[in-house]
């Protein structure tokens, strides 16, 4: 009982901005305690070894990418979903694919905040050495863009084209026609802000802190490395839905 008049103090104590930029994981975590019908959101694991990547990512870079860089956005997102009823229903696929139709307070925290969460919970589900193109998906390519080779050259490109922070995707729209877009920032094609959009089928993460580390500046290099850790498997999974 003590504790939870505690927290009810200190909760009301955050009343005027639900949760401050300071509060933690845990705190946010309780706070959406007591107010049932919010969905909360947590950090996924990766499912794999933080070294697993190597030489290609390096172990440092994913554990702060992971543990610092994602966690930031779900603990964000999840203070943007406290203070806003609107939202408290909301799966993350429906915050992002409608973010115009909520409140005008609440939508740059769901297209930064949900946008970063949805996009590295994507991403790393993406990364893993060893696989090679399935079936489905070298054909696909290779209809679209004459040839694997050339699909590659085309998406770092892009990836590399892109001024600032962002992401470079492979996408299929609704007719089903493959597409390579970049994005900025934490945007993706699933967004109704969008100005293309589609179903992301890969994705690559050019934020410097993805790299830096290892790389430094050169992001040449690190987009060239991904695709020795790229997941052809869950592309073929993605490529078939």
């Amino acid at each position: 009982m003590t504790k939870r008049r505690d927290f009810l103090k200190q909760s009301s104590l955050l009343s005027f901005g639900t949760l401050s930029a300071y509060a933690t994981p845990a705190l946010a975590k309780e706070l959406l305690h007591f107010l049932p019908h919010a969905t909360l959101f947590e950090l996924p694991p990766l499912g794999y070894a933080y070294d697993s990547l190597e030489p290609f990512i390096d172990a440092q870079t994913m554990q702060i990418h992971h543990t610092k860089h994602h966690q930031a956005y779900v603990t964000k997102l999840n203070e943007a979903v406290a203070k806003d009823p609107a939202l408290h229903h909301q799966s993350l696929e429906q915050l992002i694919r409608n973010s115009n139709s909520f409140p005008e307070a609440s939508r740059a925290a769901i297209r930064n905040h949900g946008g970063g969460h949805w996009n590295h919970s994507f991403f790393w589900t993406l990364l893993q050495k060893g696989t090679q193109p399935g079936k489905v998906t070298t054909l696909a390519i290779n209809n679209t863009f004459g040839s694997m080779e050339q699909f590659k050259v085309a998406f770092e490109k892009a990836a590399l084209g892109l001024f600032g922070s962002g992401w470079t995707w492979l996408m299929k729209d609704a007719s089903g026609k493959l597409t390579i877009i970049s994005t900025p920032n934490q945007d993706n094609p699933l967004m109704d802000i969008a100005p293309q959009k589609g179903t992301p089928i890969i994705g690559i993460d050019v934020w410097e802190h993805a790299y830096y580390l290892k790389y430094q500046n050169k992001r040449a290099d690190y987009v060239q490395a991904f695709w020795n850790v790229l997941n052809w498997n869950k592309v073929e999974e993605f490529m078939q839905k």
